[in-house]
């Protein structure tokens, strides 16, 4: 497996099948992040609104030494931003912040406002006025790909039969021990790529004995482990960090996991703690 690999979404558009997650990574960091990631040889950055540093995620596209078509950038739409003309003034200002043209992709980072995530308001008619504003950018050339985030199968039921344009991408929490089989299996029927942030349960799964156990069976590191076991699964594996030995491990994924040891971690016990973690939204729920 190489950073050059790349699955095709359904409208043709070619995404790299690693990218660097940059939640956590501060605005003043994130250039340098971006730059050295992709002398490593990544090709694929995710963003979004909510982490505040698009604007030095966009210069790291910028002075990465690049053509900007070799780098796939993705951000998303804040969570609260729920009505059309808020999510169109949202989409330019991440283009301006960013100083870009376009965005490969741009997803809505949740069908709930964080505050409210995990309630039973889904705000069907918000997140089809945001995606609205969405499809327009993308059949502007604005965006040339357009999502979800944290969507359960409902939530992209309702993009799926009210909106015109089908979602080519849905992005969730997926993990050795936390792995969503019926979501993703919707999201594939329905031609939808699934992408898998905190790959390392958000560092959690680094205590793992059984995991470590394995990983040396292999010769690799536990990130490479949880980072292979979902490119098996045919997702696309979203790890973050700044530090840039982490950046070249976790892009050291070429091995394969037996069948067997394939079951066994699809049937890995939950992890239900997230440590400090907990207190963020998706994890509280996970």
């Amino acid at each position: 497996m190489s950073l050059q690999e790349k699955y095709t979404l359904y409208n043709g558009v070619e995404i790299p099948k690693l990218g660097l997650g940059t939640w956590f990574i501060s605005d003043d960091d994130a250039a340098q992040a971006v730059k050295d990631a992709v002398k490593i040889g990544y090709r694929h950055v995710d963003s979004a609104q909510a982490y505040q540093n698009e604007r030095g995620v966009g210069k790291g596209v910028r002075e990465s030494g690049l053509d900007r078509e070799d780098i796939f950038v993705t951000t998303k739409l804040a969570a609260e931003v729920k009505s059309y003309d808020e999510a169109v003034a949202s989409i330019d200002e991440s283009l301006e912040k960013m100083g870009l043209e376009y965005i490969d992709l741009m997803i809505i980072h949740s069908p709930q406002p964080w505050a409210e995530f995990g309630s039973e308001d889904r705000y069907e008619e918000g997140n089809l006025e945001a995606w609205k504003a969405l499809e327009e950018a993308y059949e502007a050339g604005k965006l040339k790909a357009i999502g979800l985030s944290n969507f359960k199968k409902e939530d992209v039921q309702n993009i799926l039969e009210n909106g015109s344009v089908k979602p080519m991408v849905n992005q969730v929490l997926a993990h050795i021990s936390n792995t969503p089989f019926d979501l993703i299996e919707f999201c594939e029927e329905n031609d939808i790529l699934v992408e898998a942030y905190s790959p390392i349960g958000h560092g959690e799964l680094l205590k793992a004995d059984d995991l470590e156990e394995m990983a040396k069976k292999y010769d690799v590191s536990v990130p490479q482990l949880c980072i292979r076991y979902c490119l098996q699964l045919d997702l696309l594996p979203l790890p973050k960090t700044a530090n840039p030995e982490h950046m070249k491990d976790n892009a050291g994924v070429d091995f394969e996991i037996s069948d067997e040891d394939m079951n066994t971690l699809k049937n890995r016990a939950p992890l239900e703690d997230y440590g400090e973690a907990s207190k963020f939204p998706v994890f509280a729920e996970g």
